[in-house]
């Protein structure tokens, strides 16, 4: 069954982009560069079409419950939706943390139809909170870094195959796992067509349905805070740019709404003029080895697991302003 499922996961995610590159044009799913872009001419975008549709083919197939899936096709519709007309981040925002409220809800009550989705962490009021501004923010997130080519698709097939290494090590033939598989299998089926030259864009519909994806799976395997820590890990370069990146303009005093392009990824592209696929796998290696390391060191205790991440994150920020300042510099 994994087989021919894995099979279909990464024809669906081959043939959503190659459908888009034919097509896309003909829907407006086109993006047109500005001076935020990493990229000079008019591409199609919108090829995480395929991704979509291989996530509901896994969800139908394990039976995932439809408050989940329903709740992320919701998203990942309306993200569709963005990538062909304007829609204003808070008509966005009230979409996906309406599919946030869905998930968290169905996870905490058990309305669901799969008997083994629901969360173990004792949750109260204020971490219920949290979960929902971790789903959106992490929806978010991955949709900002997703800005070279490879970098959504490439963190897409390491972070979902870590999940699942970890959702097998606790249950066999987890569904959970299952799903983080498929949508491995249906990123590397996108991947040819966006490197190392992008034909086509995953665009908001691939990007905000990983991220959220990601963040509801990583809640929903977590029994405790500390393998929610160690999970997290899994996307780790994308946490660390985003919060570094977040930290500096409000240090400069730019409005964080404001339209940029500051992150460490789009320096290395942009103005140390390095090609797109060797950032995107050095994000990617660096992301296996944290991945990797936090998952092997999850039965160490939370002492050792919160220190080794902060030695992350502080050589990460300190690797970025060296970058940054020496920019300045010249």
């Amino acid at each position: 069954m994994g087989i021919v499922l894995y099979s279909v996961a990464i024809a669906l995610g081959f043939m959503g982009a190659l459908t888009v590159i034919k097509y896309g044009r003909f829907f407006g799913l086109v993006d047109i560069p500005n001076n935020r872009s990493s990229h000079s001419r008019p591409t199609p975008k919108g090829g995480g079409l395929g991704i979509l549709a291989a996530f509901i083919v896994v969800a139908l197939w394990t039976g995932l419950s439809i408050w989940f899936w329903g709740a992320v096709t919701m998203v990942a519709f309306i993200s569709l939706m963005g990538d062909r007309i304007h829609l204003s981040p808070g008509f966005r925002l009230v979409i996906q943390f309406g599919a946030a409220i869905v998930v968290v809800w169905a996870g905490i009550g058990g309305a669901i139809t799969n008997p083994s989705y629901h969360f173990d962490m004792p949750l109260g009021l204020a971490a219920v909170a949290f979960l929902l501004v971790f789903i959106v923010g992490t929806a978010n997130i991955y949709n900002f870094m997703d800005g070279i080519n490879g970098i959504a698709a490439i963190t897409g097939i390491i972070g979902f195959s870590l999940v699942a290494f970890y959702a097998f090590s606790i249950e066999d033939g987890s569904s959970e796992g299952i799903v983080c598989i498929s949508l491995a299998f249906a990123c590397l089926g996108f991947l040819p067509f966006n490197m190392p030259k992008a034909r086509v864009f995953m665009g908001d519909v691939g990007s905000i349905l990983l991220g959220f994806v990601f963040a509801v799976l990583v809640s929903e395997l977590s029994r405790t805070w500390l393998e929610f820590i160690c999970l997290c890990a899994c996307l780790f370069p994308f946490y660390a740019d985003e919060l570094s990146t977040m930290a500096v303009r409000i240090n400069d005093g730019e409005r964080l709404s404001k339209p940029h392009r500051r992150h460490l990824y789009q320096i290395f592209v942009n103005e140390m003029e390095i090609s797109h696929w060797k950032v995107s796998m050095g994000y990617g290696l660096a992301q296996l080895v944290v991945g990797l390391s936090m998952l092997w060191l999850i039965h160490y205790g939370s002492i050792v697991v919160v220190s080794v991440i902060l030695v992350y994150f502080c050589l990460f920020i300190a690797f970025s302003y060296i970058v940054r300042m020496r920019l300045v510099e010249n």
